[in-house]
């Protein structure tokens, strides 16, 4: 009997070593703005406090452009995401990105809401922070709910819409991001607000891209700073429980403006059929798709994403 505890002592002891060497190998505590900001918002970037937040942006491109294009990116991203598009559209358009509430450098809100008519009170505040009454709207996954949301919400403030990949519709994924699943669980994010190995990142960019191989060490860079934001990890938790992204689904078929459907054919998270609900409910709109790529077609090939875009706000009202 004495060998026998004497043995579990050390099975004990070294699972004990192995849990110790894996939380002081993954320990990622919080960074502030100060801290990430050298990096992440060097200008054109800008911080504008509404209802409290104080909200990371960058206004590009045309300034007397009287119909600006906003660009809302998806879940645990940032406005980094539409780099290659900005650079593409700035010459010819004013171009407005931002971080929204819970991601980014904007991070979280003051009373920790997420829901969604939070998110687009926070969207109008901004906007009319920068005297934009009207304009055309460009959302990825999340950030083509929120877009979505608000053509709803605020009609006569959305001339045309583009959905990339866009959240809405209840979703049958076949393959979910470690970091989302993660996010999801009680427990496991409450780990996580202390804890964070890279290669859980690293996993979850792969995961939505068509071609992994893309995904460089620079991305997971990004994705990975951005989310120890101090609060950052506590609101992605509290956005999943608090903000459904099919609420509005029944809604969709009162939008009545110009709009444009991208989907990579590839995307697991969004399934394709999403593209095809779209389009069924928003009478008038025009679906794109692009083979081989996945959840991000803007991020993972910007060159080639972007010629629809373009072609699609030459016929601008």
């Amino acid at each position: 009997m004495t060998r026998l505890w004497k043995g579990m002592g050390i099975v004990v002891g070294a699972v004990v070593v192995l849990i110790a060497a894996f939380v002081f190998s993954a320990w990622a505590p919080d960074r502030t703005v100060a801290e990430l900001a050298p990096r992440w918002a060097p200008p054109p970037s800008q911080f504008i406090t509404v209802n409290g937040l104080a909200m990371h942006l960058r206004d590009e491109g045309l300034r007397d452009d009287s119909l600006p294009l906003v660009l809302l990116h998806g879940t645990s991203a940032s406005l980094h995401t539409w780099d290659g598009w900005t650079k593409a559209l700035a010459p010819t358009h004013r171009v407005i990105r931002l971080d929204l509430p819970g991601f980014g450098l904007t991070g979280p809100t003051p009373d920790s809401d997420y829901a969604m008519p939070g998110t687009l009170a926070f969207l109008a505040g901004l906007l009319d922070s920068l005297h934009v009454t009207r304009a055309i709207f460009i959302g990825n996954s999340m950030g083509g709910a929120v877009a979505t949301s608000f053509a709803l919400a605020h009609p006569e403030r959305v001339a045309k819409l583009v959905l990339v990949d866009a959240a809405g519709y209840p979703m049958r994924s076949t393959s979910v991001p470690i970091g989302f699943r993660i996010a999801r669980s009680p427990l496991l994010s409450a780990l996580m607000r202390k804890v964070l190995p890279r290669s859980i990142v690293e996993s979850s960019v792969r995961n939505v891209y068509g071609d992994p191989s893309k995904v460089t060490p620079e991305l997971v860079d990004r994705f990975y700073e951005l989310t120890l934001r101090a609060g950052n990890r506590a609101a992605v938790s509290a956005r999943f429980q608090q903000a459904p992204s099919d609420s509005f689904s029944n809604d969709i078929k009162s939008i009545h403006v110009p709009t444009l459907i991208l989907w990579g054919t590839l995307d697991h998270l969004i399934p394709l059929e999403n593209a095809e609900r779209f389009h069924r409910d928003i009478a008038g709109s025009t679906v794109v798709t692009f083979d081989g790529l996945g959840h991000v077609p803007h991020e993972e090939d910007p060159a080639r994403s972007i010629v629809a875009v373009q072609e699609f706000l030459r016929g601008r009202p």
